[in-house]
């Protein structure tokens, strides 16, 4: 593909990213701002990863998101500053409650308190139930390309890591106390500490109030809430476990952290956890607050309620490339998360992939297959679109790929799955998605007796049609049957200046011929489809109502 903006040389690159309206390189401004103030060599990215829950699309989307302003900010300073990005999974909580979605839940509900990676795997495939999630996190990362270092929290206390941070919370508990404790209730206030000692005889965390601490030694000291015993345990080497605001800014104050994103729910967690690192020695990172996906019901998608997408859904019916679009799109407005968008966004990137090969070096840095692609999009088209794919298949009920292929490779010769992969890759997506949402949910209306008398003229209207006539041809006689009461719109005009045609008319064949409330530019469909497949499938609608 020729791309002028890889073209550019980087000063030249750089200038564009400047001023480049996209939000990855808004974001990544703030990041050269933050370096001219406090210069460091290497820049470090993080995202957060709970794995008290199988992994689902939103943690992708953190990385995914991360990522694109990780490239944006290397653009912006000609890649002389060395970054990366940290994947860091919090699998050191305690778990709080079995999963809705998982197997062997009795498994599970006798380990609860522990640290994740103490936690049997109810899948049976690792050695807890952490590693397992973390496992599935890592597997997708990687399959998508991601360039990023794993961080566990287990391996990262337990190996001495945080001890220094640790150490300095411990100095600073009365500060860290001061800031925490006016957000808590009563209750809750009263046996707040910002360390969770682990239990040496059972492993569970536990959420206990201190009765001393010595920060010269580096201890803290306890009541157990069973035997009530004074225990002291160290701060270091996995002994205790931060709570969560203390966690996250210890974290950030250990690693040195520049960029974190968070969630609209985390607005004041990130502010709580700012000052905490302040107290500690450390600077809070630049961050972006996001919206959060919602499921089919407009509820907050959930990891323990595996509501929404799980990752492999979304991949068992789209491309990567798609999931990377609806990540990038409008990531301050909450979006819904579900099988229903899937098309919408198949479809668009392949518009915006198409519209990029037409774009000066300005417009391809607000295109998101721009920062999709880290700035080198593929040269590649599909000539039919996935939602026409559908159409195909609901058309047909197809149940091979060969009947798709054999619609697609009439109206396009020389168009094959060898020669074409990745639309080889969306007719099988296509084929999934119709058996396992369009087939079930297939509803046919039946059309009503003027509705029929119309179907029969446009029956006997595209049988005089030759076989290869065009869509647009097709399209006209389509529009000139639907010229008719009550489907006639007089307040609106064709190019030709003829009358032009209520929606209701196309609605009436999406519902009565396809069993769908929607449909594709229906000329070009039946194209596609061919004429006589489309007359059978009109006889076939007026015989079952026949």
């Amino acid at each position: 593909m020729s791309d002028p903006a890889a073209a550019l040389d980087p000063a030249a690159l750089r200038a564009l990213a400047e001023t480049s309206t996209a939000w990855p390189f808004e974001e990544a401004r703030k990041i050269v701002a933050r370096l001219k103030k406090h210069p460091k060599d290497e820049v470090l990215f993080e995202t957060g990863y709970g794995p008290s829950g199988l992994p689902h699309i939103g943690t992708f989307g953190e990385v995914a998101r991360t990522t694109m302003v990780r490239h944006a900010f290397r653009v912006l300073t000609d890649d002389r500053i060395k970054t990366r990005l940290i994947a860091f999974s919090d699998d050191m909580d305690g778990l709080r409650k079995v999963p809705d979605n998982i197997p062997n839940k009795e498994l599970v509900a006798a380990h609860l308190g522990k640290p994740l990676t103490r936690v049997p795997d109810p899948f049976g495939t690792h050695p807890s139930f952490g590693e397992h999630n973390n496992a599935r996190l890592r597997a997708f990362l990687d399959a998508f390309g991601f360039d990023y270092e794993f961080a566990s929290s287990t391996e990262y206390y337990k190996s001495g890591r945080f001890d220094a941070t640790l150490l300095a919370m411990l100095e600073h508990y009365d500060a860290v106390m001061e800031i925490i404790l006016p957000t808590l209730g009563p209750e809750r206030r009263a046996t707040y500490s910002p360390f969770l000692p682990v239990d040496i005889r059972t492993g569970v965390v536990l959420q206990v109030p201190m009765v001393a601490r010595d920060a010269n030694r580096g201890t803290i000291t306890y009541e157990h809430p069973e035997t009530g015993e004074r225990v002291t345990t160290s701060v270091t080497r996995g002994m205790v476990k931060c709570q969560w605001k203390a966690d996250w800014a210890m974290r950030w104050t250990a690693l040195g952290i520049d960029y974190e994103m968070a969630g609209k729910d985390l607005i004041d967690s990130v502010k709580l956890s700012g000052e905490i690192c302040r107290v500690l020695g450390g600077r809070p990172p630049e961050g972006f607050t996001y919206e959060l996906f919602l499921d089919d019901k407009g509820q907050k998608i959930s990891k323990s309620k595996g509501n929404g997408l799980t990752i492999d859904e979304w991949l068992r019916y789209a491309s990567p490339e798609s999931l990377s679009l609806f990540m990038y799109r409008e990531p301050k407005a909450a979006k819904r998360l579900y099988f229903d968008v899937i098309p919408r966004n198949v479809d668009e990137y392949a518009q915006f992939l198409d519209g990029y090969k037409r774009q000066d070096g300005k417009q391809r840095l607000t295109n998101p297959v721009w920062h999709i692609h880290a700035g080198t999009p593929p040269d590649t088209s599909v000539p039919i679109s996935f939602t026409m794919l559908l159409n195909l298949v609901s058309a047909s009920n197809a149940e091979n790929a060969e009947t798709l292929w054999g619609f697609i490779g009439r109206y396009w010769p020389g168009v094959t799955a060898q020669s074409h992969p990745r639309l080889q890759r969306e007719v099988e997506y296509a084929i999934h998605y119709f058996r396992d949402f369009v087939l079930p949910s297939k509803r046919f209306r039946e059309p009503t007796d003027g509705e029929r008398a119309a179907l029969m003229d446009l029956r006997d209207a595209l049988s005089q049609l030759a076989d290869d006539a065009t869509a647009e041809a097709i399209q006209e006689v389509v529009y000139e049957v639907g010229r008719r009461p009550p489907f006639l719109d007089e307040k609106k005009k064709g190019k030709d200046g003829k009358p032009g045609v209520s929606l209701d008319w196309f609605n009436l064949l999406y519902q009565v011929l396809l069993g769908q409330e929607k449909g594709p530019r229906f000329g070009s469909f039946v194209a596609i489809y061919g004429l006589k497949n489309t007359v059978d499938m009109i006889d076939g609608a007026l015989a079952r109502s026949a």
